[in-house]
């Protein structure tokens, strides 16, 4: 597993500021809106369905919800966003994908091709690097936290692709249709994890260390704080140790 889904777990440990709550609630008010244009009904719309789980895991009050998902259907007049997608390459050469939701394309490449140039990388052309990722539903849980054999059990139920366990965590990986269904086991016998998410996993991983390490954990930071930005993915390896006090480090 690549160092996205670390930095992601780890992301997720420090937890999200107060100051943080109103860009956080931005992005995920977006992504509401996209999903309810296939439908404002969550029973029916598994894509709105997983975006209000989003927005209530981070205490996101009702109103808004609903706000965005009567502007996504139409019923109130909002600003309409396209989903782009762009590639490029990081420090020593990582594959990086950055998914966003804009009202202004070009003022959004602007900007990140902005920091792809001051972190040590640059913005490529459309499939240059899409190829390494295949898109999949993703767990992780804290060894400490859960009994391993249970969950080993628990995915039998499902149809997995991968299970990886280290000193620390065990990830398992699966096709996106089988999220919810394992995210509904899991709730049933009340196992926690540390991550849940439909994500996009490499099918390689590029070694950092040092400077370039710190540079590609940099532009993963300045990438997911700009507005726009809904999601980066990165098939960048980095230790363990070497990721924890790094990310200390930025906050």
């Amino acid at each position: 597993m690549s160092g996205h889904s670390k930095w992601s777990t780890i992301k997720r440990k420090k937890g999200k500021a107060d100051a943080e709550r109103g860009k956080i609630f931005g992005k995920i008010i977006r992504v509401i809106s996209v999903a309810a244009r296939n439908g404002g009904d969550p029973e029916t719309n598994a894509e709105l369905r997983n975006a209000i789980q989003l927005a209530r895991e981070n205490n996101m009050p009702s109103e808004n919800i609903e706000r965005a998902i009567k502007k996504g259907t139409g019923e109130l007049e909002g600003v309409t966003y396209d989903e782009v997608i762009y590639e490029g390459y990081g420090p020593g050469g990582v594959a990086v994908l950055v998914k966003v939701l804009t009202d202004n394309r070009n003022r959004t490449v602007s900007e990140i091709r902005r920091l792809f140039s001051k972190y040590g990388g640059n913005l490529g052309s459309t499939g240059c690097v899409a190829w390494i990722f295949s898109q999949k539903a993703y767990f992780s849980f804290e060894r400490e936290i859960v009994n391993q054999d249970q969950i080993l059990d628990l995915a039998l139920e499902v149809e997995v692709d991968d299970i990886e366990i280290d000193e620390k965590i065990i990830e398992v990986t699966m096709p996106p249709s089988e999220f919810e269904n394992f995210k509904k086991i899991l709730e049933e016998k009340e196992v926690e994890y540390s991550l849940a998410e439909i994500t996009m996993v490499p099918q390689t991983t590029v070694d950092l260390e040092g400077h370039k390490a710190e540079q590609m954990l940099t532009l993963m930071e300045q990438l997911e704080e700009q507005d726009d930005v809904q999601n980066v993915y990165a098939n960048f390896n980095i230790e363990d140790q070497v990721m924890e006090q790094l990310t200390a480090e930025q906050g």
